[in-house]
């Protein structure tokens, strides 16, 4: 069994309620998504990819030593199948897991598992893909998890927002300002309306700026 593989490498986390603390990360290749915003998209499209064995994978991803790993993308459900084999085995090495995913399809039962977080977006309008997000798979999501809404201008906060007071998750919800858009704004927007919800912006970025591989 073999996954198409980006990159593997180590740095902290950028997003998400896991931020800052160390992980490993895994992408897999291919998306079958085309965000406006996407940063990764040497991950999506062309053939910036090796085809790696699990075997090769899990033997990589224990070099690196942390006990903590991120699986992003791309799009990592287009490969679940031999996904849940990997994440079987990274669960019986006592690997905490974050799974990335777009929010449009529906994880697999071991991603249930208290040592895996789901981190599910929910595409706002100025991503262009804002019919693809499925609010039936946002809901299934426990309160291990995370939904997350990455937000632009005021036209995607309104949008944001009123799903959020419409619907009832059991997940954490994030607003992360795309990189470069006024988090300022955001920020002011969130306590004038009251909402419980977390800002949490891409804190990688921060440090490194927009480039591969952090």
């Amino acid at each position: 069994m073999k996954l198409k593989v980006s990159e593997i490498f180590c740095s902290i986390q950028g997003e998400g309620l896991d931020v800052g603390s160390p992980n490993i990360f895994l992408r897999l290749f291919g998306c079958n998504l085309r965000c406006s915003w996407c940063d990764s998209m040497y991950a999506v499209k062309g053939n910036d990819y090796e085809n790696l064995s699990l075997d090769t994978i899990l033997a990589k991803i224990r070099d690196l030593k942390y006990k903590k790993i991120c699986i992003t993308g791309g799009e990592p459900l287009l490969q679940q199948k031999t996904l849940v084999v990997l994440v079987e085995n990274l669960l019986k090495d006592d690997y905490k897991i974050i799974l990335e995913t777009a929010g449009h399809i529906k994880p697999e039962g071991i991603f249930e598992d208290p040592n895996v977080l789901i981190s599910m977006d929910c595409k706002c309008p100025e991503s262009n893909m804002v019919d693809k997000s499925n609010i039936l798979i946002l809901k299934t999501l426990s309160n291990k998890d995370q939904i997350k809404f990455v937000i632009k201008d005021k036209s995607d906060y309104i949008f944001a927002k009123k799903i959020v007071l419409k619907e009832k998750f059991n997940a954490e919800v994030i607003f992360q300002p795309v990189y470069g858009s006024d988090s300022k704004l955001l920020v002011k927007h969130i306590l004038e309306d009251k909402l419980n919800v977390r800002f949490v912006p891409q804190v990688h970025k921060f440090i490194w700026g927009d480039i591969k591989g952090v």
